[in-house]
């Protein structure tokens, strides 16, 4: 349907009438998408949000858009970027094979899409072209970002000649821009190409060319995909280890080559970052502590050890054994007490590990107040793992809150559904959650589940329809975004058809 704008600003209205009455709809939208400034709200600051809930960054922006070239095309024009930068190539091409000339123009996108003829036309016309910035982005940049190479792997040399054009009309290597959600931690080329694209041969190209290996980024996630080549590749190239929290990463997994490699290159077991001036956290957990909680097994604990990891450090109050008892790695705590760790558990810390070990004998609770925050949200941090549905339970009955958010807002259902857990995700649906909460992401529990089909590490093995199937059934709101935004091809037909079938569930604003 092709919006006009005056369709658009009734819409505004409307939404303008809705929140001030109250509506529960309408306060969620503007959780969803935040006005411009603070309130009271005006008839602009609603402009806004329906230009968000539009994919577009602005309501000027927007207008703009359908006075030129029309809604429908900048509407295939906006979905085409976020496609090509969330790796969504079946969309990429659906889009492209619809309207071939599509990025005409569109200097982002000609460049994601490795037209190296239009590219190059473009900075003959425009040289300065090469550092402006197109949308949130600058052109080394959108090269960077682009997952297109995983389907076009033929344009590789393409690839590699943009790149080439773009550093000689003076694009920096090292170029990075700020990401909405975490203003303080720019995200650069370097991570692009191979945290984000996991474009290695880009990102030997760019550290060939002077990208620096130690941006606060690209280590970390190295230890992410699925092989050491990236890790390899930084390490070559000099890449620093201290405080990038990549060895507690690579335990995520259970990597025992990727530590290895971390620990042959300076990593500390023992490494904790001590308090932000901000007074946040620290950020790096010491390696034994993470090897028990990740519940590696016992190769990995010897490792460790063996590498000078202190058996009775304290973390957050937390000794390495304590934290293998609580999660249930019995492995990790009796490696843990040969090497002559600290065995004591404080009373909280027993019945924890009484309730990971079996059922907790007699009717006692605990008051979560009491607890470390590591394992107040323990039920948020072992659900993930494999057969913990008893264990689950068990926290619950001993007093855990099952509906506690995490640090990013992100709630125990939510994240049972972007594990694509249905079982779990049922469970927690049965004690009555809270369905409208919207995490510090801005995801609320469909949108959550969505975004785990196409980035959950485990999403083969898991069932996303299934928890997206169980959300729905509770009446949660289907935004009409939601079915043309999905990126695995799977969940966008479910959804499709879900919105066939049940249209009045369906609805306008909000992204899922």
């Amino acid at each position: 349907m092709t919006l006009s704008l005056e369709h658009l600003r009734r819409q505004a209205k409307q939404l303008k009438r809705a929140h001030e009455a109250g509506e529960a709809q309408a306060q969620a939208r503007l959780a969803l998408h935040p006005p411009r400034d603070n309130p009271p709200f005006k008839h602009a600051d609603y402009l806004h949000v329906i230009a968000l809930e539009q994919n577009f960054e602005s309501w000027p922006k927007l207008k703009l858009a359908v006075e030129t070239i029309g809604m429908d095309r900048a509407q295939k024009q906006q979905r085409l970027k976020v496609a090509l930068f969330h790796g969504q190539n079946h969309v990429v091409q659906h889009l492209l094979a619809d309207t071939p000339d599509l990025a005409r123009g569109l200097l982002g996108l000609e460049i994601a899409l490795y037209d190296l003829d239009a590219v190059r036309a473009a900075l003959v016309r425009d040289p300065g072209a090469a550092t402006r910035d197109l949308g949130p982005r600058r052109p080394m940049l959108h090269l960077a970002f682009s997952r297109y190479f995983q389907v076009r792997p033929d344009l590789t040399p393409q690839m590699l000649a943009i790149a080439e054009l773009l550093l000689a009309q003076g694009a920096d290597v090292n170029d990075a821009y700020l990401h909405e959600n975490d203003p303080n931690s720019p995200l650069s080329a370097l991570y692009g190409a191979l945290g984000h694209a996991h474009n290695l041969v880009l990102a030997e190209w760019l550290l060939d060319h002077g990208a620096d290996p130690d941006d606060g980024e690209s280590l970390y996630h190295s230890t992410e995909l699925g092989h050491s080549d990236g890790l390899r590749l930084l390490l070559k190239h000099g890449a620093r280890v201290e405080g990038t929290n990549a060895l507690p990463r690579a335990l995520d997994f259970n990597d025992h080559e990727a530590v290895e490699l971390l620990l042959a290159a300076g990593a500390d077991p023992n490494e904790g970052i001590v308090q932000h001036a901000s007074g946040e956290p620290p950020f790096v957990i010491p390696a034994l502590h993470q090897a028990a909680r990740r519940m590696c097994d016992a190769r990995m604990i010897a490792l460790l050890l063996a590498a000078g990891a202190d058996p009775s450090l304290r973390y957050k109050g937390v000794t390495p054994y304590a934290m293998a008892r609580v999660y249930g790695n019995a492995g990790a705590a009796r490696l843990i007490a040969e090497a002559g760790g600290d065995t004591g558990l404080s009373p909280e810390e027993t019945l924890l590990a009484q309730a990971a070990d079996g059922p907790v004998p007699g009717a006692r609770h605990l008051d979560p107040a009491r607890l470390p925050e590591e394992f107040r949200g323990l039920i948020r941090s072992v659900l993930h793992l494999p057969d913990r549905r008893g264990h689950v339970e068990r926290l619950v009955t001993i007093g855990l809150e099952y509906d506690r958010p995490d640090a990013m807002g992100v709630t125990p259902v939510q994240i049972s559904g972007w594990e694509g857990l249905p079982d779990l995700m049922a469970y927690f649906l049965g004690l009555k959650p809270d369905l409208d909460h919207v995490n510090n992401y801005g995801g609320t529990l469909l949108s959550t589940i969505i975004h785990g089909s196409e980035n959950c590490p485990a999403r083969d093995q898991r069932d996303h329809i299934a928890c997206a199937r169980l959300a729905l059934e509770q009446g949660v709101a289907l935004p009409r975004r939601a079915v043309e935004f999905a990126g695995e091809p799977g969940m966008a037909d479910f959804l499709a058809d879900w919105a066939a079938a049940k249209p009045g569930q369906v609805v306008d604003a909000g992204a899922g």
